[in-house]
């Protein structure tokens, strides 16, 4: 066979193969679509995906289909998402905890965030807020700080669970305002704020979801959101960079495919998606949640789990915690 015969057919076989490609390409999905939401249903991956769904599909032209599989703070449906075939038939919810503090929070994770996904999307940035009990003598960030420094070590605050995100933000923001404080961890958010109204804890740290309901109905008092600046849905509330010149930690919500996920399959989740956050009322819904809308392309969400993975890494040595 001479030189330019084989030239020929290995032209015609990568031609082919390309033609497939893009017949595969144009043809899918061709059947349901699973996201898995690593927490219980009510959560705000779940609550976000429920909302999602119907538009999603009707952007794909097939079934969307939810499944919460909750455990381990986010691990077990991650772990899930990870093992899953890279078909793009099962993609899920992935965040700030179960992407980049779980992974240095916790011992034996049974996936590596930064090599077993595609990221798709990261559809909002959520921050968090601290409250407090009404009868602590702090109203404001400013005053909550000097109260610690007086009274090292006495400030109680309490949060979802050690090691996760809400823990290493209160983490960030006492080494960043040099106090000391006594953390209790609970299991999920409701105890915590049971506990702060019940007067057990001073302080607390979540989703402003979590306890605006109880702030506005004067339970609780607001002192301040993780936020870079003050929110338009509530304006009234301060930001912590307010006292601590450039301080911010968000948290945030997007989706993720298994790693190997052919890159086509993921530009076309990401464009359903996109399109689903950009209906028309969605963003609304999505801001009364406490949450900022972003429809960006899937190398945005690679370059942010990337920099907050690197960012929670170098905390977690800084405050020297050790994984559970």
């Amino acid at each position: 066979m001479t030189n330019l015969k084989k030239y020929f057919l290995i032209a015609t076989f990568l031609s082919s193969c390309l033609t497939c490609l893009h017949v595969f390409a144009d043809n899918y999905p061709v059947r349901p679509i699973k996201i898995i939401v690593p927490f219980p249903p009510g959560e705000t991956g779940d609550l976000i995906s429920r909302m999602l769904e119907q538009k999603i599909s009707d952007r794909l032209g097939q079934p969307v289909i939810v499944e919460n599989r909750p455990g381990a703070a986010g691990i077990i449906g991650a772990d899930l998402i990870a093992k899953a075939e890279p078909d793009g038939y099962t993609i899920g919810v992935g965040q700030g905890g179960n992407l980049v503090t779980l992974p240095h929070t916790k011992k034996n994770l049974p996936y590596n965030p930064l090599k077993d996904f595609s990221p798709i999307t990261i559809s909002t940035f959520n921050y968090l807020v601290i409250t407090a009990n009404n009868k602590t003598p702090f109203n404001t960030v400013a005053q909550l700080i000097d109260w610690a420094k007086k009274n090292p070590g006495m400030l109680t605050v309490g949060t979802n669970g050690e090691g996760g995100f809400p823990h290493l933000t209160f983490e960030h923001f006492a080494q960043s305002a040099n106090i000391k404080f006594s953390h209790i961890p609970y299991k999920g958010a409701a105890p915590v704020q049971n506990d702060l109204i019940g007067g057990q804890i001073m302080v607390s740290i979540g989703s402003i979801a979590s306890q605006i309901t109880q702030v506005k109905n004067g339970n609780i008092k607001m002192i301040g959101i993780t936020n870079e600046k003050r929110v338009p849905m509530n304006p009234h509330f301060e930001a912590i960079a307010e006292t601590l010149p450039g301080w911010y930690s968000n948290g945030w919500h997007g989706y993720i495919a298994p790693a190997k996920t052919p890159a086509f399959i993921v530009a076309k989740l990401n464009d359903a998606i996109n399109f689903a956050l950009k209906a028309p009322g969605t963003v609304d819904k999505l801001n009364q949640m406490g949450l900022i809308v972003f429809t960006e392309q899937p190398q945005f969400a690679i370059d942010l789990i990337n920099k907050e993975y690197a960012k929670y890494g170098k905390l977690v040595k800084d405050i020297n915690f050790q994984p559970q």
